[in-house]
């Protein structure tokens, strides 16, 4: 079951929008939705997150089709996570809990894995005395306490080493990718950015013609690969970085700033955008954001408007109602604020060759610039 809150400047129909996303999360975790609560508030309650007679009607609900997980649309505080487990007796997740258990599926390389790990244990750190309230219901509590709060500090200390010796390791590795990007640095390089599951591996894939592993799944791609492209004589190093999501755990894009210095060392960022997706603006907005929180939006960007195949006209705003087509689209200001920009289809091989001939002619004039002798190549 979901569960998402709809506050005062929040529509419903982005709400909606939002729920779907974290059912695409859930199943992509491996999990089947079958219900979504919502509850409309003006914030989210402090003690329960949608207050106590929503949390009923959930619990109601819960026992009688016997769903054994409830995942919330927020991030839960500890008290609220506690509260709503005693209510209702079945396995609570918040988003940030769940991304956590995506990425730590899906991490394939020793960093990946050391930054999941990381993340794991500071999401945990101030949770830890939820996990020893079983202590309160042991026969002769009195003198329990002291017992239950010794072994909360004891794993709190052995946490805290954990993720010291986390950062250690993670220190290790970018000195170590440091020095592979130095060995790089002198080549023109470019790197793939945007939200999560909008076809930058499938973009990858096709002008490297590289194999990387691209599925219709969120988070799909952890690892940041990199590989040489040469366009008509011009070499430069193309990467794929992880895709970006709303409300991204604070601790993950901590732990995977580190991953994304290819995006902040690279000379273009090619943002890929999924046009056949209802909030793609949203998903512009979100990957800007995250751009300029790690100090990379002030780079060279080229926009690709990716899924022309699979995109449907909507509806412009008014009395009479107007399609807005893919043409419409093309010559519009969302076209011109994210200027320069391509509408292609990555699966059907659609407008790829303009999009080779683009990418071309920006690598082209910083690769004259950096090797001036070298015009005889064009």
């Amino acid at each position: 079951m979901l569960v998402g809150v709809i506050t005062a400047n929040e529509s419903e129909e982005r709400a909606k929008e939002y729920l779907e996303e974290l059912a695409f999360l859930v199943d992509t975790a491996g999990a089947a939705t079958v219900k979504i609560f919502t509850q409309k508030l003006s914030h989210p309650d402090r003690s329960t997150f949608v207050g106590s007679g929503r949390l009923e009607d959930i619990r109601v609900f819960v026992k009688e089709e016997e769903i054994d997980m409830v995942v919330f649309d927020d991030e839960l505080t500890p008290s609220q996570l506690r509260n709503i487990e005693n209510e209702l007796q079945v396995k609570i997740l918040d988003r940030n809990n769940l991304i956590l258990d995506i990425f730590a599926s899906r991490a394939q390389t020793a960093q990946a894995k050391t930054q999941v790990e990381l993340a794991q244990l500071q999401y945990l750190l101030p949770r830890l005395t939820r996990m020893w309230t079983h202590l309160e219901r042991q026969k002769g509590g009195i003198g329990m306490r002291g017992p239950g709060e010794s072994q909360i500090e004891t794993d709190r200390r052995l946490i805290l080493e954990k993720i010291s010796l986390l950062k250690d390791r993670l220190k290790l590795i970018d000195k170590q990718n440091a020095t592979q990007r130095k060995n790089r640095s002198q080549m023109v390089r470019a790197a793939l950015v945007g939200y999560t599951n909008v076809g930058k591996s499938t973009i990858m894939n096709m002008i490297s013609k590289s194999d990387v592993f691209a599925e219709n799944k969120l988070f799909a791609t952890l690892d940041t690969t990199v590989r040489k492209v040469v366009i008509e004589n011009v070499p430069f190093l193309l990467s794929d970085t992880v895709g970006f999501i709303r409300k991204l755990p604070h601790d993950l894009v901590e732990c995977f700033k580190s991953t994304l210095d290819e995006v902040r060392e690279a000379d273009i960022l090619i943002h890929v955008v999924d046009i056949s997706h209802p909030g793609f603006e949203d998903q512009i907005r979100t990957v800007n954001e995250t751009l300029k929180d790690i100090g990379a939006s002030d780079k060279q960007m080229i926009t690709v408007f990716n899924k022309i195949d699979a995109y449907q006209p909507v509806l412009n705003a008014g009395e009479e109602a107007v399609p807005i087509t893919l043409d419409d689209f093309k010559h519009s200001w969302m076209a011109k604020n994210n200027s320069p920009a391509i509408f292609i289809s990555a699966t059907q091989k659609e407008n790829i060759e303009e999009f080779r001939s683009m990418l071309y002619e920006y690598v082209k004039d910083i690769h004259t610039e950096r090797y001036p002798y070298d015009h005889l190549l064009y």
